[in-house]
């Protein structure tokens, strides 16, 4: 959990040269792991996007 704070704390002063705002969301997942409701979200929109994905690069391929 310390990890994913640091992330995002850092993420805030992503004006910075080093750090970013990058961190942000890496920091979020990275404290998704520890949370069950985030845990779910984060599991759902994985799967939603790999779906999406997939039926993208089928459409794509059948033309060639």
């Amino acid at each position: 959990m310390g990890l994913g704070f640091a992330f995002v704390a850092m993420g805030l002063v992503g004006f910075l040269p080093v750090v970013g705002f990058w961190m942000i969301p890496v920091g979020l997942v990275i404290l998704s792991v520890d949370s069950p409701l985030a845990r779910r979200l984060r599991r759902r929109a994985e799967v939603w996007v790999l779906r999406r994905y997939n039926r993208w690069r089928r459409k794509g391929t059948g033309s060639a």
